[in-house]
């Protein structure tokens, strides 16, 4: 199973161009494509980073379209994309709305996942958040949280095990037991979640005091002692390699400043870090993940 090593902070990013929600998205991805998309996983895999990370939304109703956009490609038909054009780097839905499918179903994606890129998949999941997507798909919005709990454990289960019952599936996942599972959300059920599995993706930045309920929670559960990837989303956009306007709250400068503002922007305890950068193009990019992975990277620790 993929693991965060001891003493290691390791850090990931969530892909440009696959998502496009008008919060974030920059002019140049409207018009990126397969190629951008690949040269940017393929400079994050080049660049050491720990996972490149992909979103999840079947459809968004007319009047949130103006904010989220409709640009949302498929998970796992892009994590499958982006399996083929990389090495290293694990494939991380972020987050994957198991509510919305039959855990066997969401078993059998991560498990050829797994399985064609050798060993690189990790599932993360979510209640989601949309609720007229939960309509539409005909599930209960306000039993989402019911739904994700009930199903974890199949979905963990199918992952483990050949059968569940009387029914199996192959392909099997490279990682043994099973890929890890690393779930999102910042509430209280999303944190008790989280403790029961192998990691977390808060919904923006962690804190203080949400990492000590997820370690009260592994103590409580004798989990204190197994790996946990305490995950944390950098707000600040980054500048490694100049070319975009530096905005208001962006970190930039040498190396070394950086580096000092990220370990400010983060709280003790993280092991597990997502970057995002300001870019102009694809191969700005790419250029900034390269950078980040040669220049800023060697500098992080867990503090």
């Amino acid at each position: 199973m993929l693991t965060i090593p001891d003493g290691t902070l390791a850090y990931g990013t969530q892909l440009a161009i696959q998502s496009q929600s008008s919060l974030y998205v920059a002019d140049w991805e409207r018009d990126a494509g397969p190629a951008e998309l690949a040269q940017i996983a393929r400079a994050a895999d080049a660049a050491g980073f720990f996972y490149v990370a992909v979103c999840d939304h079947i459809a968004i109703p007319r009047d949130k379209a103006d904010a989220m956009g409709l640009w949302w490609q498929d998970t796992f038909t892009t994590l499958g994309f982006l399996a083929a054009q990389t090495e290293r780097t694990a494939l991380l839905s972020h987050v994957f709305v198991l509510a919305y499918r039959h855990a066997l179903v969401a078993a059998k994606a991560y498990a050829t996942l797994d399985f064609l890129s050798g060993g690189r998949a990790i599932a993360g999941i979510g209640a989601g958040h949309v609720e007229a997507e939960f309509d539409t798909l005909g599930v209960s919005f306000a039993d989402r949280g019911r739904i994700t709990d009930e199903r974890l454990p199949w979905l963990a289960d199918a992952l483990t095990h050949t059968y569940v019952g009387d029914m199996g599936a192959c392909p099997r996942p490279v990682q043994t037991p099973r890929p890890p599972i690393w779930i999102g959300g910042s509430g209280k059920p999303a944190l008790r979640r989280a403790a029961r599995y192998e990691g977390w993706l808060p919904q923006g930045p962690a804190t203080d005091e949400s990492i000590a309920y997820i370690r009260e929670q592994r103590e409580a559960t004798g989990k204190s002692d197994e790996p946990f990837a305490f995950g944390h989303v950098l707000i600040p956009f980054l500048h490694v390699v100049g070319g975009a306007d530096v905005r208001e709250g962006d970190i930039s400068g040498p190396p070394e400043q950086i580096a000092e503002a990220i370990a400010a922007n983060t709280p003790s305890g993280v092991n597990q870090l997502q970057v995002r950068f300001r870019a102009t193009s694809a191969t700005h990019m790419a250029d900034q993940l390269s950078a980040f992975g040669e220049t800023i990277a060697p500098l992080l620790s867990v503090q």
